[in-house]
């Protein structure tokens, strides 16, 4: 299992599957990131993880059309978009 914590949600932490999509997560434990397509079309699930970048998958196409390469080295990600192989904390 891997440990999400979600910061702007008072810290709130759940266990997940290993390669779980992180608003998936988000939305089955009430973890709070914001969202309306769920899909990548809209930005709305853009987050920053702050810790355990490394154990996120490759960015998606998507992503970049609403992140900047910044961005993208400051740790932030479309929550729709991203899966998590191990402890991460997010928050938006």
């Amino acid at each position: 299992m891997v440990q999400i914590t979600f910061l702007s949600n008072g810290g709130k932490s759940v266990d997940a599957s290993p390669n779980s999509n992180l608003l998936r997560v988000s939305i089955r434990e009430q973890g709070g990131i914001p969202f309306k397509c769920g899909g990548g079309l809209c930005g709305t699930c853009r987050c920053k993880i702050e810790h355990g970048i490394e154990h996120t998958d490759t960015v998606k196409m998507k992503e970049r059309r609403h992140l900047s390469e910044e961005d993208l080295r400051e740790g932030y990600r479309m929550a729709c978009q991203t899966f998590v192989s191990g402890d991460v904390s997010v928050s938006w």
